[in-house]
């Protein structure tokens, strides 16, 4: 099968197409013939040499895809060989076929493709499992998302809102800003204006009850800032720096939480209680059109690396998908 392989730690130039065998799936796994495959952040940082893929899983890239079942391992009863779905890897994605956990596999919402469906398992995973879970963000609360136009930002954004919240995002151009209140988030221009003076201006000095944060550095203080009494903070990712100072009193004082995630390093088990919550809650938003996946372009799968140069400049708003076999 043509897969895309990292050939050393690098630039986007290091993802280079590759031969590799059909895998054969082991117990509870299935094969999937994939259509599409989304491009991710972590993607990015694997393909650097800073995020290495846990024991055990594949070392092609790619976590999540979407294409047809052609074998089963086994025990696996669901789904079935014939079966179109999307699914969260711990890798093996930018390839022609990959294994994927039964339990992680959905099948496609009613009326999406599988390039669309390649949009949705990494991103709507972790924006339940992070903002819901994690945050526990109710109706009538709100939401500060950092970074609205990514994938997880595009989708934090409108599951939070279909859902009763009231959302505000920050970005970094007009342009951007505009895609955010397009989605029904209240916009930042976090190069304009200071954020933590945006939001108290905004709220009416009450805060944020929680915030979706890939930052890190020194957001942490300013996020803490934004914070309502008993306001939630969730990081899911370290982009400006993995250390910061934190002011104890302000999470004293404030009964703050300050939490966070990972999702590939999750057992099969746990990403399955995700799977089961994201099916229940989030599939019956896409499917009614309330939320829809926003999708910036599309790359044959040989032209990874473009795909990942696009993503490195930060100009795209929603996600990459790479196309596979067609």
């Amino acid at each position: 099968m043509l897969a895309v392989e990292i050939a050393q730690p690098g630039g986007p130039e290091m993802l280079r197409p590759a031969r590799r065998s059909v895998p054969e799936p082991g117990e509870g796994e299935v094969l999937v013939r994939v259509a599409a495959a989304g491009v991710n952040r972590p993607d990015v940082m694997q393909r650097q040499g800073r995020y290495p893929p846990p024991p055990g899983a594949s070392d092609i890239p790619g976590l999540e895809i979407a294409g047809c079942v052609v074998a089963v391992g086994p025990n696996v009863t669901s789904p079935a060989i014939g079966d179109r779905v999307c699914a969260l890897l711990t890798g093996g994605g930018y390839a022609e076929y990959c294994l994927a956990p039964a339990p992680l596999c959905l099948p496609l919402p009613v009326g999406f493709d599988e390039i669309q469906g390649a949009c949705l398992p990494e991103t709507m995973f972790t924006v339940w499992a992070n903002v819901f879970d994690r945050g526990r963000l109710a109706p009538d609360e709100s939401l500060l998302v950092h970074g609205g136009t990514s994938g997880i930002g595009v989708s934090a954004i409108q599951i939070a809102r279909a859902l009763g919240s009231t959302v505000y995002a920050t970005a970094g151009t007009p342009q951007k800003c505009q895609a955010c209140e397009a989605l029904g988030a209240v916009a930042i221009n976090y190069r304009s204006e200071d954020f933590v003076e945006a939001v108290e201006r905004l709220s009416g000095g009450r805060g944020i009850d929680v915030i979706l944060d890939m930052v890190g550095g020194d957001y942490l203080s300013r996020n803490l800032a934004c914070l309502a009494s008993a306001g939630r903070l969730v990081q899911i990712a370290v982009q400006g720096g993995v250390k910061a100072e934190i002011n104890l009193w302000t999470v004293m004082a404030k009964r703050l939480t300050v939490t966070g995630s990972t999702l590939r390093s999750r057992s099969v088990a746990e990403k399955a209680a995700i799977a089961k919550a994201v099916r229940e809650r989030v599939w019956p938003l896409l499917e009614s059109g309330a939320i829809r996946p926003m999708i910036h372009a599309e790359f044959p799968l040989e032209a990874a690396a473009e795909a990942h140069r696009v993503m490195e400049s930060g100009q795209h708003i929603g996600k990459l998908v790479l196309r596979v076999g067609r």
